[in-house]
């Protein structure tokens, strides 16, 4: 980059620099130099010149009028050459220039434009070749620390070695995969990656109390899968700044395939094992040591988690294993992740009491909700498997939990097989339809009745079957008289069809206000 105070700093060009234009106006890079006699140039110079004139014009417009049409062009400042016949700068033209704090340089008679042309020609290749060689040296650090194993962040030391930019790459997930001097909030995490999301992907974003900032797109195999971002805007980046950026960014394209790479492999051989332990037989023996690949023990107690997204939504998202897998990295806890259409199991080690099991999984749940904001994830346990020959009924029991979670929209997120009770089961092992229809077929003339009437009958029947049919208990608890009871009840009977006195008409009640609990 050369600047009119790099041109001036050449002695040979004998160059005084009568306005300084505004502050730093000297500093600013300079695009070319432009030789012009024309009264009005701006048709002609672009943005950035430096507009090069020995005032051939004077006698066709005055210096005001020039010296405004050279600053709607843009240009960086005015080189006025002296001349036998005009051996002075003429006044009108400075005090123009300085009206419109435009840099105006005087060159004396002994020296041609042509030399401050070759000035500038020289110093635009020394430049290039600066830059070339910059980029060679720091592609050569780029592929050294890749193939060294240092990872994204190794990556974005070597920028930073020719560079001082605050940086963050961010993956389409919204995870971060390494930072350099910057610092970035699960909220900004999310706006890159929505950015990311964009067809074609957004070159700024906006981060809110941080500002706008450059986004380069990382692709792997053709797709983008992340970003190295740069917490400034572009317009603030110098060309070189950016183009190392961009090389950069190619560079982490190879990273993040590499990664990419071994995270399908993991995922490969971890369903491997998944169908191990369903297919029991000799396939089992092989699964301790597929365990142990994992660095999880075999010999000890395990417990196995599956998580989904609840219904109405996919049960399961691109990332999700991922994400899972480093949410347990985090906990400090070993564990085989794998994930399918279904849901994304994991098998781990337990040597803690089981009741600190949920915990982790409340921990794990909560975790995917801020990486998936908007999704209700649910996380069905298993009970403690002593020994791996235990994991298949252990990890058909989760599965199973997590299914009938799945069908609810709201209450607990995450629950033991041994909690959902008998009832919930075998509602999960039915269709979804079908159960709906039951629902919907026995209590919508009581929900009709209570919609037009402002009733509580709904409110009655549950707090009836809560207090196992009791009169007395359940008046107290709605604060009515036994008899007004009495006539909820019967009216209840009149719209179901069902006897509440009778216990297989309870039982069709409690389930249908289950099945709708569960919507």
């Amino acid at each position: 980059m050369f600047t009119i105070q790099s041109l001036v700093d050449r002695s040979s060009l004998e160059l005084g620099v009568l306005v300084p234009g505004r502050p730093g106006a000297l500093e600013e890079p300079i695009a070319w130099v432009h030789n012009t006699e024309l009264p009005d140039p701006s048709a002609y110079v672009r943005e950035g010149e430096l507009v090069l004139t020995n005032g051939v014009w004077l006698d066709r417009v005055d210096p005001e009028r020039f010296v405004r049409h050279v600053k709607k062009a843009g240009a960086g400042g005015i080189v006025f050459g002296l001349r036998a016949e005009l051996p002075a700068t003429p006044p009108a033209l400075i005090e123009a220039c300085r009206e419109e704090e435009l840099p105006l340089l005087e060159i004396s008679i002994a020296v041609p434009f042509t030399a401050v042309s070759e000035a500038v020609a020289d110093m635009l290749a020394d430049e290039r070749k600066q830059s070339l060689v910059g980029m060679v040296r720091r592609g050569d650090a780029l592929a050294t620390a890749i193939s060294r194993g240092a990872g994204a962040s190794g990556v974005l030391d070597v920028l930073r070695r020719d560079h001082d930019l605050p940086l963050a790459v961010v993956d389409r997930m919204a995870r971060s995969l390494a930072v350099a001097g910057a610092d970035l909030a699960a909220d900004q995490l999310h706006a890159v990656a929505a950015g990311l999301a964009r067809h074609p992907p957004a070159l700024e974003v906006d981060l809110g109390e941080v500002g706008r900032v450059a986004l380069f797109p990382v692709g792997a195999v053709g797709d983008i899968d992340a970003a190295l971002i740069c917490l400034r805007p572009l317009r603030e980046l110098a060309a070189a700044e950016r183009a190392a950026l961009e090389q950069t960014a190619r560079f982490l394209s190879l990273e993040v395939a590499k990664q990419q790479a071994v995270q399908a492999i993991e995922m490969r051989f971890a369903c491997e094992l998944l169908e191990m332990i369903l297919s029991g037989g000799r396939r089992a023996t092989e699964v301790p040591g597929r365990l142990r690949a994992f660095g999880v023990d075999p010999g000890g107690p395990l417990a196995v988690c599956a998580v989904a997204f609840a219904q109405g939504e996919a049960a399961t998202m691109h990332g999700l294993a991922e994400v899972i897998g480093e949410l347990f990295a985090a906990e400090g806890v070993p564990a085989v992740v794998a994930g399918g259409t279904q849901d994304v199991v994991a098998v781990l080690p337990w040597r803690h009491p089981e009741r600190e099991l949920p915990l982790l999984a409340q921990r794990l749940v909560r975790g995917v909700e801020r990486r998936f904001p908007g999704r209700r994830p649910v996380a069905g346990l298993s009970g403690i498997a002593a020994q791996t020959a235990e994991l298949r009924p252990r990890l058909l029991q989760s599965r199973e939990a997590c299914r009938v979670l799945r069908r609810t929209s709201t209450g607990p997120s995450v629950r033991a097989f041994a909690e959902l009770g008998t009832h919930r089961l075998l509602l999960g092992m039915l269709d979804a339809e079908t159960t709906h229809q039951f629902s919907g077929e026995l209590l919508g003339a009581m929900k009709d009745h209570d919609a037009r009437r402002d009733g509580e009958l709904e409110l009655t029947l549950r707090t009836f079957l809560d207090h196992d049919g009791q009169w007395g208990a359940t008046a107290a608890a709605l604060h009515v008289h036994v008899n007004t009871l009495r006539n909820r009840l019967a009216k209840i009977t009149e719209l179901t069809g069902r006897d509440v006195g009778r216990t297989e008409d309870r039982v069709d009640l409690f389930l249908a206000l289950t099945i709708d609990a569960m919507d």
